[in-house]
């Protein structure tokens, strides 16, 4: 056997520098003992931070797996999150063990919008796939997915107390759905562009919605039960409002005025500051606040007014109105002056918050003492607090705390190792960070000029940037002070290399001139005898076209200059005489390396090619297709013929120049990776992209076989195509506006595959067992029974029967319905006798009877024409009816002697238990507003 090259892998260790991803929500969260409005939930890449805002540190990472987060929702009762992810996924964490434990798969691209019911047992999702899916969250399975919007759903809520749900859209249409009957009953119409927000206030009894315009609208709601109570409105009001709507051309309802479940009325509208379009549209839990907020760095905060603190004010503006009217010499028989109620008297602006930049999300808690907790999550990856007091008339927002000292406001451009393999440099548009690779944590944080390429001074003390405006920057770490600005150059600084003497550094720029500096030391006039690091320049090497990338060969012998023309000019460094031009690319070459014998030089280019070439004749070994996009970063690991490529792409991948073979895809980022370094050691790689994250990669000792890591790439490809794939249709039932709620997957496929391969084993068994039989008859006696599976020993030498149902209640409760339809209708047979079999028993009836209702509704035509299994089903039918029955009457008691021992602990300690006492609070205030509302009519 030959002798095969060993590669290590690289693997994910860590992300860092980022404080909220600018793709998903904030959403204050409550972890344990902990108090409302201290801990706050963002999205960074994966995963979820949680953040003390207090203390300005982050308690707990809740970790994905590979895609990035698009929205949060804490549950009511403040134990979970629910959490949705880009490839259409959601997932439901813990927050005090801080680990997943149900997850869902149903939409095909990312979830826009997550909504938990008021008990908490439902959980709807939207997405961009225009899907709303409604998941029950107690037996972890979905329920049902609603099809009718054209476009991303925006928003999606539950109504408390009836089983209704209202969805906006970006299709400008907000549906109203009967859950019982899953349908849309209502369409609005009104909009004139996409809804991106919208909120239920005053209990449910007024729409508020925001549009891609300067206006807040508000809809009156009014449900069938206090339609029975306020009588049917008159069809001669109801044709005057159907006209003056169609006369306004906006705002109109499509429905007929004969409304079963509920009429939408339009209230009027509220204008806001920014004439851009609504980002989000929130309320605190109990609807007292309301915020609001654009594209802008402008959040707006108004106070939604009770009704009994609107009564008073529209008392005192009677009185006004009176008191005027007097004054004017009102005569007799002059009608009394009537003030009419408007929408500015129940919704009150209570100020306007200027943050430091663009606002992406804001959340809001309020505590007792009336005072609200506002988080703003900004663009430029910051979080600011805010507090008021509400109950102020001219309240004051007062900023509490600001986090940003662990990441940067802009991308990071450049990185840079130090030559201890311990220090990080990552430089951006206004910062320049170093970190601590083993904490993660921020050594020296100093401002600087826009950085676009960046080195360790030997000796590690100093660093130096090249910025876009074309000078030199040299910093002392110690000190975290920039000791002096060179202007190098007329244009930007694209690159800067340390030569291999140590002695100086080598700049290449826009202004087409590369320049040759060396270090000196000279005396700080500030600071009296001491020495500081500076740069004296040497030569020039004048060219035609701007500069991208310069590079020395290890041996400094000789010297590679990228240019804008697509080519690669080498110089002798001593005379700087023309040696070679590489040419073969079709586009500008961004990034190169020369490996550290000097024999190498692999580029990099917009054309998304990687090229090898020869240092000796300026031959090409080979042409690369590296990236979907251009090659922005390249770098060989020390001591080796391996380099990294960085695309923008958003992958990083690994090469063997010798072999011209791709190792390894390193996968992790969500937008173009603009950089990365290899350590010295050639242990660590760090990158940088777009989505303002650093992440760190790890050389493990696990050897990389190229056959696997294809293999595994197919796969991929596989899955990935699966997601793309049709929506399952069950045979029998037409597409309409409900229809199943999960998605075929990988994970689906390979549960159908495990209950196939236990049934042929139940299938095996019993076969073995038949023939054990027949054998022992016909010797007349018993023999010795034949050798059990080793899965079932593995299992504790269960029947074969068990085992299936083993299998079956393994697979997940989101995947069970979309494994069962894959599975062939040749192995349905068996599961109806097995499912006979445990009902019988008792064996976990409830689990049986969905699996058995689900084929039954998939298989109807082929099971009602197959007559070997009618039997089976009319044993079926009678077993399931009673063991079903069996099971309601064991409920039914215990709930009856609980409600039992209730009325006797309440009759003996003389109390009544919090949640019967809140609900009947609620249902008198309820009957009380209803009696109010009706004597206000007929008044």
């Amino acid at each position: 056997m030959g002798v095969t090259k060993q590669y290590l892998r690289y693997v994910p260790s860590a992300v860092f520098g980022v404080i909220g991803g600018p793709k998903a929500n904030v959403a204050y969260v409550t972890l344990r003992g902990g108090e409302r409005g201290r801990h706050v939930a963002v999205a960074a890449c994966e995963h979820v931070f949680v953040w003390d805002v207090r203390k300005a540190e982050k308690v707990l990472v809740l970790r994905g797996s590979k895609h990035e987060v698009t929205y949060l929702s804490p549950s009511p009762d403040g134990a979970r999150l629910a959490v949705g992810y880009e490839d259409g996924a959601v997932r439901i964490f813990s927050l005090l063990s801080g680990e997943s434990s149900v997850s869902f798969s149903g939409h095909k691209s990312a979830v826009t919008v997550i909504g938990y019911d008021g008990l908490g047992a439902r959980l709807v999702t939207g997405s961009r796939d225009t899907d709303v899916i409604v998941w029950d969250l107690i037996n972890e399975c979905g329920l049902y997915r609603l099809k009718g919007h054209k476009d991303a759903v925006t928003q999606a809520l539950f109504l408390k107390d009836k089983n209704l749900l209202v969805t906006s859209s970006k299709d400008s249409f907000v549906k109203w759905w009967d859950l019982d009957t899953q349908h849309c009953f209502k369409t609005m119409v009104g909009h004139r562009s996409e809804v991106w927000g919208m909120v239920l206030l005053n209990e449910e009894g007024r729409l508020l919605t925001g549009t891609a315009d300067s206006e807040l609208r508000a809809w009156d709601l009014s449900y069938l039960e206090q339609g029975k109570d306020l009588g049917e409105p008159s069809k001669k009001k109801v044709k005057g409002l159907l006209e003056e709507d169609m006369e306004d051309g906006e705002d109109g309802v499509d429905e007929s005025p004969e409304e079963r479940i509920l009429r939408c009325d339009k209230a009027g509208s509220i204008l806001r500051e920014s004439k851009d379009r609504v980002v989000s549209l929130m309320t605190d839990a109990k609807a007292k606040v309301l915020l609001c907020h654009g594209t802008d760095p402008t959040l707006e905060v108004f106070a939604v007014l009770p009704a009994d603190e609107v009564q008073r004010r529209m008392e005192k503006k009677l009185k006004r109105a009176k008191k005027k009217a007097k004054s004017q010499g009102g005569a007799q028989g002059v009608p009394e002056p009537v003030v009419e109620r408007k929408l500015d008297d129940e919704i009150v602006r209570l100020v306007s918050i200027r943050a430091s930049a663009k606002i992406r999300s804001v959340d809001c808690v309020l505590t007792p003492s009336g005072e609200m907790k506002a988080v703003l999550l900004l663009q430029n990856n910051t979080l600011e607090t805010y507090s008021l007091k509400t109950d102020k008339k001219d309240a004051e927002a007062t900023k509490t705390g600001r986090l940003t000292l662990s990441g940067h406001r802009t991308v990071v451009r450049t990185i840079a190792f130090s030559s201890d393999n311990i220090a990080v440099l990552s430089a951006s548009a206004d910062t320049v960070k170093v970190w601590n690779r083993s904490t993660l944590q921020v050594i020296r944080t100093m401002a600087c000029e826009y950085a676009l390429c960046s080195l360790f001074v030997p000796g590690d003390r100093q660093i130096i940037t090249g910025t876009k405006s074309g000078n030199m920057q040299i910093f002392d770490l110690a000190s975290g002070s920039l000791l002096e600005t060179t202007p190098a150059h007329k244009g930007a600084l694209w690159s800067i290399a340390l030569s291999p003497d140590q002695r100086g550094v080598i700049t290449g720029s826009a202004d087409k001139t590369v320049k040759f500096w060396e270090f000196e030391l000279i005396k700080d006039q500030e600071s009296g005898d001491k020495k500081r690091l500076t740069v004296k320049h040497t030569r020039t090497l004048q060219l035609d076209e701007d500069v991208l990338c310069v590079r020395y060969t290890p041996d400094q012998r000789l010297l590679a200059v990228s240019l804008l023309d697509c080519t690669v000019k080498v110089f002798y460094t001593d005379t700087l005489k023309f040696f070679l031009s590489l040419y073969g690319h079709k586009l500008p070459v961004l990034c190169m390396d020369i490996s550290h014998d000097s024999t190498l030089i692999a580029t990099g280019s917009a054309d998304r090619n990687v090229k090898i070439w020869g240092l000796d004749f300026g031959d090409c070994h080979r042409s690369m297709f590296a990236h979907d996009d251009s090659v922005m970063f390249l770098q060989f690991v020390p001591k080796t013929h391996l380099f990294f490529t960085a695309g923008k792409d958003r992958k990083i991948k690994q090469w063997d120049a010798d072999k011209f073979e791709h190792i390894q895809t390193l996968e992790g980022h969500h937008r173009e990776v603009w950089c990365l370094a290899i350590s010295p050691s050639g242990d660590h790689v760090v990158s940088s992209s777009h989505d303002k994250s650093l992440r760190l990669w790890e050389r493990t000792r696990e050897p990389i076989i190229l056959e696997e890591e294809k293999e595994m790439e197919r796969e991929a490809e596989f899955e990935e195509n699966l997601a793309k794939g049709e929506e399952p249709v069950v045979p029998g039932e037409t597409k309409g506006e409900a229809a199943p709620a999960g998605k075929t997957s990988i994970e689906t496929i390979k549960a159908a595959e495990r209950i196939m391969e236990a049934l042929e084993l139940y299938r095996d068994e019993s076969k073995n067992m038949q023939e054990h039989e027949e054998a022992c008859r016909a010797a007349g006696k018993q023999l010795p029974p034949p050798k059990m599976n080793p899965i079932l020993v593995a299992y504790g030498n269960i029947s074969p029967s068990r085992y299936v149902l083993e299998v079956i209640r393994k697979v997940k409760s989101s995947e069970l319905e979309l494994s069962l339809l894959v599975l062939p209708f040749p192995y349905v047979p068996d599961l109806l006798s097995l499912f006979n079999t445990f009902v019988q028993d008792g064996l976990e009836v409830e689990l049986v009877c969905r699996c058995l209702f689900f084929l039954l509704r998939v298989h109807f035509g082929q099971i009602s024409s197959n007559q070997m299994l009618l039997t089976v089903i009319d044993s079926l039918r009678s077993n399931t009816i009673s063991k079903v029955r069996e099971m309601k009457d064991i409920l039914g008691f215990n709930s009856a002697g609980l409600q039992y021992l209730q009325r006797e602990l309440e009759a003996k300690e003389d109390v009544m238990f919090f949640t019967d006492a809140t609900s009947r609070f609620e249902e008198k205030k309820r009957k009380r507003k209803k009696r109010e509302r009706a004597i206000l009519t007929i008044a």
